[in-house]
């Protein structure tokens, strides 16, 4: 059996569950303003689809926004077990900010989630509308705190050190607004919406090759790919401009990111190849002369650091961050890609009536969770080894914890996860299996229906009121 030590197995428990959490939210931003512009289209248009389709997604995102908020808490569990020293010097910092995610954030989530997914046909429609859009907010500010205790982990900014080693709030808005946060947060939000564009847009596709003129499935389709088109390249800017910031404050993990053990001028950009950690050198590399120093200093002549720049005790794993970072681009480029296509179908008329290209489109449904998930993984392998960029090294932040005991609890969070989310998902998939609109409009008026002899009133009463 490998010999883990507590901090291998408390930083792979982690991983673990930051894995498993991060594509809920990933999700559920993104759905929750979809399901807002899907009922704002309804109250706006009247058409009967839109209804539809808010109910198609509601279901589903209830069960997204669930399974969230539970592996959610369990991360903040691990703070306590397996990173306490990390908590008792960050928490003056870092426990006002989730404090406030939780009092902001999370209670507007809580207070509104009921009305929205109960009371479509118990409150009127426009305080039913204006529920959808808090929720909708509450996800998107509950994104905002996160990426900030997240940014300033990486860029730490408007703090003191007292003489315990405790990092002391100086300045809030600079730790708020740290360096990095502006660019992290964007990059963040329209990955959730690419995400979450990319879903829909792979559900639509599918039951359009079931049943070519479905009428929410073309909607679907329609709206995600406009997403797509109009985002993607959007995205791509904003993650450039993110990758300069991280050139400023983080020069070591650009260096891991491109490849590059030897800081040089005129730096290639290296599309593929094999990094050596051991050897510090990255084998059988295929690059662009000049393109890396073009890219990351606007400059063909720029100089782009290199590993050896820096102490070897503060690398990043090079291997780890230039695959992962790949994964994210590539992917980012192919939803280019697809939204281009799409374009060109819409301008020919024929976005509903491509086999191939809703073929192409159903591929990429679950792409935005592979980009995210890389992405995070280039974030947060390239602030090793630290947890606090510079200033707070992991191995300084684990617990007096033994190995056994994280082991122990690692193999229970896998066991349940596997159970509880597996469920979960499976769920989420049978819900995206089924005919958009196919059980959305329930009985008509004047055609009762009857169930082991008793007339299913209720189902009346769930009839959609008519707008105020």
């Amino acid at each position: 059996m490998m010999d883990f030590s507590a901090i291998d197995l408390a930083r792979f428990q982690f991983a673990f569950t930051v894995s498993f959490h991060i594509i809920f939210p990933s999700f559920t931003i993104g759905l929750a303003s979809y399901l807002m512009v899907l009922e704002g289209l309804w109250l706006a248009t009247r058409r009967e689809v839109y209804l539809q389709l808010f109910k198609y997604w509601l279901k589903i995102f209830a069960v997204a926004f669930g399974m969230g908020v539970v592996s959610g808490i369990v991360m903040t569990y691990q703070f306590g077990t397996n990173w306490s020293v990390f908590s008792d010097k960050t928490g003056p910092v870092l426990g006002p900010l989730m404090g406030y995610e939780v009092l902001s954030a999370f209670f507007l989530e809580a207070g509104f989630l009921g009305i929205m997914l109960f009371g479509l046909n118990r409150v009127g429609p426009r305080l039913h509308f204006m529920a959808t859009a808090m929720v909708a907010f509450g996800t998107a500010l509950s994104g905002f705190w996160i990426l900030s205790v997240n940014s300033w982990m990486q860029t730490p900014a408007g703090h003191a050190i007292n003489e315990a080693g405790q990092f002391i709030p100086e300045n809030w808005f600079e730790i708020v607004f740290n360096p990095s946060f502006p660019y992290r947060f964007v990059h963040m939000m329209l990955a959730a919406y690419l995400t979450t564009a990319f879903v829909v847009g792979a559900v639509g596709a599918w039951h359009l090759l079931k049943e070519r003129g479905n009428e929410g499935a073309k909607v679907m389709l329609s709206m995600a790919m406009w997403m797509a088109a109009l985002v993607t390249p959007v995205q791509i800017m904003a993650g450039d401009m993110h990758g300069l910031n991280t050139l400023e404050h983080q020069p070591a993990k650009i260096a891991a990111m491109e490849g590059h053990f030897e800081g040089e001028a005129g730096a290639p950009l290296i599309l593929f190849g094999i990094p050596d950690m051991e050897a510090a050198e990255t084998h059988y590399r295929v690059e662009v002369p000049k393109l890396g120093s073009l890219i990351l200093t606007h400059s063909l002549d720029g100089r782009v650091p290199g590993l050896k720049d820096f102490p070897r005790e503060d690398w990043p794993n090079a291997t780890i961050v230039f695959f992962s970072f790949r994964v994210m681009v590539g992917i980012g480029f192919l939803m280019l890609g697809i939204g281009m296509w799409s374009l060109y179908l819409r301008w020919r008329g024929r976005l509903a009536d491509t086999p191939l290209f809703h073929r192409a489109v159903l591929l990429m449904g679950p792409t935005g969770f592979i980009a995210v998930l890389a992405g995070w993984i280039t974030t947060e392998v390239g602030r090793q080894p630290y947890t606090v960029y510079g200033l707070l090294r992991t191995s300084d932040s684990i617990s007096p914890v033994d190995a056994p005991a994280v082991a122990t609890s690692l193999l229970v969070f896998i066991v349940v996860y596997f159970i509880v989310f597996g469920i979960g998902t499976g769920y989420i998939l049978k819900a995206m299996g089924m005919r958009p609109g196919g059980d959305a409009q329930g009985p008509q008026k004047g055609e009762p229906t009857r169930a082991a002899g008793v007339t299913p009133a209720p189902a009346y009463a769930d009839e959609p009121k008519p707008a105020e």
